[in-house]
């Protein structure tokens, strides 16, 4: 799975994971994190969503990471938004960016603390996390995690160690071909474990209410969420 694979998806239009709804998750369960009103979040991979706007209305510095320009001009002009787009030093990414919403156009594997650093100035406080890992491949999902990992690590003191609201899909991989791909709890722990302390939030039977995905095989279909707390230990390791 390439970059342009997803370049592809976006021209095409085929973007069956966007939502025009705030994720039910998100408004349910965020506050749990204990974040401060002007924190600043991460959100990989963020495509167009509309969370991005929910966490900016709670005042929230907002720093999404998307792929695809298509996205970022969609999610602007959709809103009735005008950004500034300028090109972030060092390259390869463009900033576009309105008030307290920035999105970094680029590949997320790319993406450096300095970027982040560039980008808005400040450390991360947390990560949203809804359609980036269940979008990876299961050769894809060890870098992401590292990556994000090590983001966090370089991103910069905080007042506290970066939270993270994970929410993944879990399913009969066998049954249906991603993206969305299917990611275990037992996954969850394998990824994640040495750097986070990882407690399950909640567990979603979410068939009933996305019938596309038994029309396309599925029998069970599971929403965990997660809330992962980088530690201490590792939030400091590279600083």
């Amino acid at each position: 799975m390439t970059p342009e694979f997803w370049h592809q998806r976006w021209q095409r239009g085929e973007i069956g994971w966007h939502s025009e709804t705030f994720n039910r998750h998100l408004t349910e369960h965020w506050p749990i994190l204990g974040l401060s009103a002007a924190s600043r979040v991460l959100v990989p991979l963020c495509g167009k969503s509309q969370d991005l706007l929910w966490l900016a209305g709670r005042g929230h510095r907002v720093l999404g990471v998307e792929l695809s320009p298509i996205a970022a001009r969609d999610f602007f002009r959709e809103n009735g938004l005008k950004p500034q787009v300028t090109d972030l030093s060092p390259a390869p990414f463009e900033r576009w960016a309105l008030d307290e919403l920035v999105l970094l156009v680029g590949d997320f594997f790319a993406l450096t603390p300095e970027h982040l650093k560039a980008a808005d100035g400040a450390g991360i406080d947390a990560v949203y996390d809804r359609a980036a890992l269940i979008a990876l491949p299961p050769e894809l999902r060890p870098a992401y995690a590292a990556h994000l990992t090590a983001l966090l690590r370089g991103a910069g003191a905080t007042a506290q160690s970066p939270e993270s609201l994970l929410i993944t899909l879990d399913y009969a991989q066998a049954q249906m071909q991603g993206p969305p791909f299917a990611v275990t709890q037992a996954e969850v722990q394998a990824l994640f474990a040495d750097a986070f302390d990882i407690r399950t939030v909640a567990a979603f039977d979410a068939l009933a209410e996305n019938p596309r995905f038994a029309e396309r095989g599925l029998d069970r279909l599971v929403e965990h969420v997660y809330r992962l707390s980088l530690r201490r230990d590792a939030a400091t390791a590279t600083r």
